[in-house]
């Protein structure tokens, strides 16, 4: 990766396009490619499940509910759409953490060079 596509927004990345991640021979038959949809709308609904259990419980449950929401999207526009989103809002989320702490490690070195500038050795 070059520093100028870390740079860029994520925004304008290249992203997948929306549809289908199934094999070309499974989308090539209808019933086929219907039951490979429910299959993994059974995986991922089993996931998300066990996610929301763990909630409550010790483990990682939004982990597992974001897995569930993963798998999901290798089939579904919606969940494809929420996953995205999600990422956006993470990632915006973990700027405004940088951004917050320099500015504290900004006033902190500002107030201890105050202290020190206004000691007489």
């Amino acid at each position: 990766m070059s520093a100028e596509s870390d740079e860029m927004p994520l925004a304008t990345r290249e992203e997948k396009p929306l549809g289908s991640r199934a094999p070309n021979f499974i989308q090539a038959s209808r019933p086929l490619h219907l039951s490979w949809r429910v299959g993994i709308f059974l995986v991922g609904l089993a996931i998300v499940v066990a996610g929301v259990i763990m909630l409550p419980l010790p483990g990682p449950g939004w982990l597992v509910i974001f897995g569930g929401m993963a798998v999901w999207a290798t089939e579904f526009v919606w969940a494809q759409h929420v996953l995205r989103w999600t990422k956006r809002k993470y990632h915006e989320g973990t700027e405004w953490l940088k951004e917050r702490r320099a500015a504290r490690k900004e006033r902190k070195a500002a107030k201890t060079a105050g202290r020190e500038a206004g000691r007489t050795p």
